[in-house]
């Protein structure tokens, strides 16, 4: 099936990674693919300890009003090599975390995203993230969760805290 974790709040790669220790905990193969990511994380550190692997593809910048030729690089291989885990067979479970702001952005299309998920192994359980996601991916998940940013420190000023936001 087809998750997607979409909103302004906070959660969303979190709440796909819970989602794969829980299925790497029952002996699942699970590929994390990031969009516009290249920092660690404390995600991404654990995640190399239980056995799920993953794959950024970003240049680490944050992207305010500009987007950097090699940030499209970098996405045209992510779907690629999505395209390719996706169609294997080999995973039970794939994320393709930050992929909605991927398309948002026009980093990559939304009909390239819908076109490898169509062309899936059923087998594979598959998870999209981030905000602004078009509503052909609410129409194709068989989950949808909308995370809702009510209250969080950064209006008051407070910056991202290691282990905690990243």
């Amino acid at each position: 099936m087809i998750h997607l974790y979409t909103g302004n709040g906070k959660g969303k790669t979190t709440a796909a990674f819970g989602l794969a220790m829980r299925n790497a905990g029952w002996g699942g193969k699970v590929l994390v693919i990031q969009f516009l990511k290249g920092l660690p994380s404390g995600e991404v550190l654990s995640a190399s300890k239980v056995g799920i692997e993953v794959r950024q593809y970003g240049t680490g910048k944050f992207i305010r009003d500009y987007v950097d030729e090699k940030e499209y690089e970098m996405a045209k291989k992510a779907l690629e090599d999505s395209r390719e885990a996706l169609r294997s067979g080999n995973y039970t479970l794939v994320v393709l975390d930050e992929i909605c702001v991927a398309v948002h952005l026009g980093i990559i299309k939304e009909d390239d995203v819908l076109k490898i998920l169509s062309e899936r192994a059923l087998s594979t359980e598959v998870v999209l993230t981030g905000r602004y996601a078009p509503r052909s991916f609410y129409e194709l998940a068989d989950y949808v969760t909308e995370f809702l940013d009510i209250k969080h420190p950064y209006t008051r000023g407070v910056t991202a805290r290691k282990g905690i936001e990243f």
